[in-house]
């Protein structure tokens, strides 16, 4: 009998890769759908019909909240380190490439098959997505069960697992696309797969090292290792693996999180105090999105999508963003920048990481080197406005001003944020998830999916992260008007906007 009912739990196992597949593969693709033949961007639909999905679910009986029916879409929804590894990689290589005054040849490796398979998206686009779904769910267990990390009831089929996500993605190669040297390309997937979860073991060792000293999380260390293999390895011709995870990978990735979200919804509203973190969400996202952006647009005179989408991508560690762009969502230089934004203010978040993870182990925000940061950041916010107004369209200008934004504007964002809600007495845990909602804060996501903050906070972020992207139909539809209008964003609805989020900023705040 126990052997029968081990055989049955077996094949339920792989029920839960196809079932898994069914319900995130899908939702990507209908975004697409959604958006075909406009210039938004799908991330936005993700968002919608994610947490509608998880949402269904719970409220239909099929799951309880937090999805614990279905362990693979957990399991994916915390591959947060894996996707921006490969966003920190191509970002060291780019700033090795400006630092450098490097200029390389275009990348002509691979032409991309322009067969519209599902409306809104091509062959080899349909094959990135798949590639992505298969690619996280495969290194993310195959460097669990190499290190022993044992945290849910999938932990013994992690080698199933990773076998079935490394294979799979090794096959879906598109044979439509036109490829110069199909052995070397598939080689240089296989490399890349080795080399990320190489990365995710080290740096999960360097934080367990660390840890008894300062709980920095894993991501910190992971953007450290795979930039400074970017800037050292800065001619590297991307492979399957890298296009694949940087066209499909944080859309996949979202959709997992979204759907993990969406069943917490109801939860989620029954807990005291939690009002108040999700009009702060909401508030902070139309605030801190749209005052930077008017900062750029009323002081730095620069109005252009090619700058403001990686401006803000990189200013706010910003998910949807980082994804719309390295998407191609806001063209080809939005996408080249972007990853290059991402990086900087990583950079800095060993001060914001060290701060935070001793505030959180007191309970209680360290106000002084807070105030610290904030100042430097308004100081690298004023010096960046001061280059932008001066570059001219001049591309090493614009991309030198940028990074100094990204860098200034995430310090003053981040810790102005804190500060106010530690004046105003929110507790350091939920005020972690207001801030990690309202600036979409990938690093802060995935520090307190970690478990940085607490349990709670770690089981309630998924949702707390999602809500504010509700926000979103503002975000794109802005971004999407400005593609339309050759990159010129409209001055006049951002300005209300931000506006509108500092009202409802000051209306949390009294409601804590």
């Amino acid at each position: 009998m126990e052997n029968i009912i081990e055989q049955v739990v077996h094949v339920q196992m792989l029920d839960q890769i196809w079932l898994s597949i069914f319900l995130v593969i899908p939702m990507v693709l209908i975004s697409r759908t959604v958006v075909a033949g406009t210039r938004y961007s799908p991330i936005l639909i993700v968002v919608i019909f994610g947490l509608a999905m998880g949402y269904i679910m719970v409220a239909t009986g099929v799951a309880a909240p937090g999805l614990p029916e279905f362990p693979l879409i957990e399991l994916l929804s915390r591959t947060t380190t894996i996707a921006l590894t490969v966003t920190f990689f191509v970002g060291g290589q780019e700033l090795r490439k400006i630092f450098g005054n490097i200029i390389l040849d275009p990348d002509d490796m691979v032409v991309l098959s322009q067969e519209e398979t599902i409306m809104g998206t091509h062959r080899t686009q349909l094959i990135f997505i798949l590639r992505s779904f298969f690619l996280l769910i495969g290194i993310e267990a195959a460097y669990r069960a190499l290190l022993g990390i044992s945290v849910d009831a999938l932990s013994p089929f992690y080698p199933l697992i990773a076998y079935i996500g490394l294979v799979g993605s090794i096959i879906l190669i598109d044979h439509k696309a036109t490829i110069k040297n199909k052995r070397l390309y598939i080689k240089k997937g296989l490399l890349e797969m080795v080399v990320v979860g190489l990365i995710l073991m080290a740096s999960y060792e360097i934080a367990m090292v660390i840890k008894p000293v300062i709980a920095l999380p894993q991501i910190f260390f992971a953007m450290i290792l795979s930039s400074g293999l970017g800037a050292i390895f800065y001619k590297w011709c991307f492979g399957p693996t890298i296009r694949a995870l940087l066209f499909a990978g944080i859309p996949v990735l979202l959709a997992g999180n979204f759907m993990v979200g969406g069943s917490r919804m109801a939860d989620a509203f029954s807990i005291k105090g939690m009002n108040s973190v999700l009009l702060y969400g909401f508030s902070g996202q139309l605030f801190w999105m749209f005052g930077g952006i008017a900062l750029l647009m009323f002081f730095a005179k620069t109005t252009n999508a090619r700058n403001l989408g990686p401006g803000m991508a990189g200013a706010l560690s910003h998910s949807g963003l980082t994804g719309a762009c390295t998407a191609g969502d806001l063209g080809s230089i939005a996408a080249m920048r972007a990853p290059i934004m991402i990086n900087i203010p990583f950079f800095g978040h060993i001060f914001v990481f060290s701060i935070l993870a001793i505030s959180a182990e007191r309970g209680e925000l360290m106000l002084g080197p807070s105030l610290a940061i904030i100042g430097a950041g308004i100081i690298l916010t004023l010096l960046s406005i001061r280059n932008l107004r001066r570059a001219q369209g001049k591309d090493a200008i614009e991309v030198k001003g940028l990074m100094q934004f990204a860098f200034g504007w995430q310090l003053v964002a981040m810790f102005g944020g804190f500060i106010l809600l530690s004046l105003f007495h929110m507790p350091i845990e939920y005020a972690a998830m207001a801030k990690s909602s309202a600036l979409s804060h990938f690093g802060l996501f995935a520090a307190t999916q970690g478990g940085m903050f607490g349990a709670e906070s770690a089981a309630l972020i998924p949702f707390i992260f999602a809500m504010p992207f509700l926000v979103h139909p503002f975000v794109f539809f802005l971004f999407g008007r400005a593609m339309a209008r050759d990159g010129e964003m409209p001055k006049i609805p951002v300005f209300i906007l931000a506006s509108v989020g500092l009202v409802g900023i000051v209306f949390s705040l009294f409601s804590i």
